[in-house]
């Protein structure tokens, strides 16, 4: 006998991570959005030592870390709140902004938590398909937007295509919308845009009072396995969110990563390494394009090949010991990976990806 519960949870279709490697053949794991490499060394020290105190409770307002994101970003503390991981936070964000009868508005396909944090909130969801360049088409999205309207969500860079929106075509939406209408800025993978046209959720919130942007540690920081994220918004939808989060969801070690990990000692670290997977994605692109791939350029440290066949293919990667992301018949997603094993999965896409 099942216990009485919302009947919309039975349509949910459950998160899928990226695969794994299991037994038998090495495997190479580029099916989720991760860091290739290890924690630095800096923030490997500061984990050891916070280990030492894990018999204590975690800083429950996580002051330190709040301040030192503050500081970085050159906002009140009042405006920065942390959680575990970004996309927490996003559930949190959904359930105090929307309801029954409310509407969150995003693209499609973008990242898969959207719908789930949707119908958990008890909301709607209205999906605007992408444009033709694979990214948000916000003309349409201010078109989908309705009196029910409580949150519009734009990932940027997008994922799994890794486009971009433009700050201009940004600022058109959000002179559309109504000013109680949050606009969430789920930017992920932010630190690894090099195009200066795209939207800075940063520069907007300024001026704009119904912003919030998501960051993560999970990404270029290195740290997915910690999950610690933060959300830079109004004070007073700070608030909602500071009331709203579960009591000490952010670990003592999670706390002492992200600290460590915004000195300036690791910063030159991790703007290496963040280079060096810039360059990587420019070099996989580029090989993709010269094998005939289609291959949506990106901005993100992933790629993204459209087809329709997309499952077939990745299963033919995994039987050579590549682990790829498939989207239904949407495409194939590729993280960029170490130099071997972007040479790796090169090498097999000569052979097995379909030529434009």
């Amino acid at each position: 006998m099942t216990v009485k519960h919302r009947a919309a949870i039975d349509e949910l279709v459950s998160y899928a991570p990226g695969r794994a490697p299991s037994g038998g053949l090495p495997q190479v794991k580029l099916s989720s959005n991760e860091m290739p490499y290890g924690p630095l060394p800096h923030v490997v020290r500061a984990l050891a030592e916070a280990s030492t105190t894990l018999n204590r409770y975690p800083d429950f307002h996580r002051l330190e870390l709040t301040a030192a994101l503050a500081r970085q970003h050159g906002v009140d503390p009042a405006q920065v709140v942390v959680d575990n991981g970004s996309g927490a936070l996003l559930q949190v964000l959904a359930s105090v902004i929307a309801g029954p009868g409310d509407e969150i508005l995003y693209a499609w396909r973008a990242f898969e938590s959207y719908p789930i944090v949707t119908t958990v909130a008890g909301a709607a969801s209205v999906r605007v398909p992408l444009d033709d360049r694979h990214t948000h088409d916000l003309t349409a999205m201010a078109a989908a937007v309705t009196g029910r309207t409580r949150m519009v969500i734009i990932c940027n860079p997008n994922n799994p295509t890794g486009t971009v929106v433009s700050g201009t075509d940004l600022e058109r939406l959000l002179d559309a919308l109504p000013d109680d209408v949050l606009v969430v800025l789920d930017e992920a993978y932010h630190d690894f845009v090099t195009d200066s046209g795209s939207a800075r959720g940063l520069d907007l919130l300024r001026n704009r009072p119904n912003i919030a942007v998501l960051r993560t540690f999970s990404k270029a920081y290195g740290l997915a396995g910690l999950r610690v994220g933060y959300c830079v918004t109004r004070p007073e939808t700070a608030g909602l969110i500071r009331k709203s989060i579960v009591g000490f969801s952010v670990s003592t070690l999670a706390q002492a990563g992200a600290l460590a990990s915004l000195t300036p000692e690791a910063g030159v670290e991790l703007k290496e390494r963040v280079t060096h997977v810039i360059a990587e994605r420019t070099r996989v692109t580029d090989h993709l394009t010269a094998l005939g791939v289609p291959v949506v350029p990106s901005q993100a440290n992933f790629v993204f090949m459209p087809m329709p066949d997309g499952p077939a293919r990745a299963a033919a990667f995994e039987e050579r010991g590549v682990i790829l992301r498939a989207y239904g018949t949407d495409g194939l997603r590729m993280t960029i990976g170490t130099t071997e094993e972007n040479d790796l999965f090169l090498r097999i896409a000569a052979d097995i990806l379909p030529r434009g």
